[in-house]
């Protein structure tokens, strides 16, 4: 008997052990919720989130809008009470060529949006996506059973907002640095920094350089870009994407 409890304490010494190198290993948690730039697929998102140390928690699904995204947190199915908790930041990469920082038709609080969203105004659906996220963070002091229970601020809320992957669109890229330049949050500037622009064309095949990573292509004003790059962590823009990823939240969190 007093062997099989002596192994069993050492059982849970190596559990604690083990949990404790785990959470050491990985001390975040990122949430990305998203469309096909985004979806796991792609591969950017976990190939960051392991440069960084952290795990990823991926909500994107090919062709939903910002507009899902807030409904699926009115319905509960973006994250729930107890990812809540863990969730050290939220980046969103809901790239869709709209303008979203028309501030014509917000509200003062999310819950003064008549709801489901439907994909007739963009700003209103990431005001609504913002604004809940902070609430339900600051919240958590008021939650007995929350780690932030009591504190002054309840939880930290931290949200990340990205460009599209490369320059070709235009109205997001500019009205959403607007709108991360409005609340004060951070942007990964795939754009900025993928390595090619719109404004110079491949010196040998004389088109746009984002066509060379695609399989598919799409027309912006007047101009054929490429549209999805290569899906898979292996492939150079998803790895590109992902150190550029790992670099933006390098600087927002302290990294072991």
């Amino acid at each position: 008997m007093k062997r099989f409890q002596t192994l069993f304490i050492l059982l849970l010494a190596f559990t604690a052990m083990f949990f404790a190198q785990e959470k050491k290993k990985n001390p975040y948690t990122f949430l990305l919720t998203g469309a096909s730039f985004a979806s796991p697929n792609n591969g950017w998102f976990k190939v960051g989130c392991e440069l960084v140390g952290a795990t990823p928690l991926n909500r994107a699904i090919g062709g939903e809008a910002i507009a899902d995204a807030a409904n699926r947190m009115i319905k509960g199915t973006l994250y729930s009470p107890e990812e809540l908790e863990k969730i050290d930041a939220l980046v969103i990469m809901q790239v869709h060529d709209k303008d979203v920082m028309d501030s014509t038709q917000l509200k003062p609080k999310y819950t003064d949006y008549k709801t489901p969203f439907h994909r007739s105004n963009y700003a209103a659906a990431f005001d609504y996506v913002i604004k809940r996220y902070l609430t339900e963070c600051y919240n958590l002091k008021f939650n007995e059973k929350s780690a932030y229970y009591n504190t002054k601020y309840g939880k930290p809320a931290v949200v990340v907002l990205c460009t599209d992957w490369h320059d070709g669109r235009v109205t997001y890229n500019t009205s959403v640095r607007k709108l991360a330049e409005k609340w004060g949050f951070p942007v990964v500037e795939f754009d900025k920094y993928i390595g090619f622009s719109k404004n110079a064309v491949h010196p040998v095949t004389g088109e746009q350089i984002s066509l060379l990573f695609t399989g598919d292509k799409q027309t912006i004003d007047g101009q054929t870009f490429g549209w999805h790059p290569e899906n898979g962590q292996d492939k150079y823009i998803q790895r590109r994407m992902g150190a550029i990823f790992a670099d933006t939240m390098r600087r927002i969190f302290p990294v072991q």
